[in-house]
C-alpha cells in the first residue's frame, strides 16, 4: 500500500471518527435533508447565511465512512465562503469525483479523488454536496 493510500484512509477515518462541524444549528439557519437510497446514507445540513456568506455550517447524519467524512470535509471547505464560491467548489468536487482532474481549490478534498474509481461510492461522496446545492436552491426560491 502506498503512502498516499495510507494518507487517504487515515484522512477518511479521522473525519469519520472525529467529524468537524457535527451538530445542528438553531433557526433561522437554513436546513435540508439528503438521502442516498441505494445505501441508506442520511444527512441533514444546516447553514447560517450572513450577507451571502456561509457564517456557520453543521451537519448531522448516519452512513458510511465516505459519506460522513466527505460531509465533514465539505463543512470545513465552505465555511466563510460566499454562496457562489460554495457552489463553484461543489461543482469542482463533483467533477473530480466523476473523473476530472482535481482543482487546486479543493485542498484536502483532493484526497477523495480515488473514489471516482469506486462507482458505487460516488453517491456517498457527493451526498453532502448535493444537499448543499438543494439547500441553496430552496433558499433562493
Amino acid at each position: 500500500m502506498s503512502f498516499l493510500d495510507n494518507l487517504y484512509k487515515e484522512l477518511i477515518l479521522e473525519h469519520y471518527k472525529h467529524p468537524k462541524n457535527k451538530g445542528e444549528l438553531p433557526p433561522p439557519a437554513l436546513r435540508a435533508e439528503g438521502i442516498n437510497p441505494s445505501c441508506g446514507d442520511e444527512l441533514e445540513l444546516f447553514i447560517d447565511l450572513q450577507d451571502d456568506k456561509i457564517a456557520s455550517v453543521k451537519f448531522t447524519g448516519e452512513g458510511c465512512a465516505i459519506s460522513q467524512s466527505s460531509a465533514s470535509m465539505m463543512t470545513e471547505a465552505i465555511k466563510g465562503k460566499t454562496v457562489s464560491e460554495a457552489l463553484a467548489l461543489s461543482q469542482k468536487f463533483k467533477d473530480m469525483i466523476h473523473g476530472d482532474a482535481p482543482a487546486e481549490e479543493l485542498g484536502d478534498l483532493k484526497m477523495l479523488q480515488g473514489i471516482s474509481k469506486l462507482h458505487a461510492r460516488v453517491k456517498c461522496a457527493t451526498l453532502g454536496w448535493i444537499t448543499l446545492e438543494q439547500l441553496i436552491q430552496e433558499a433562493k426560491a
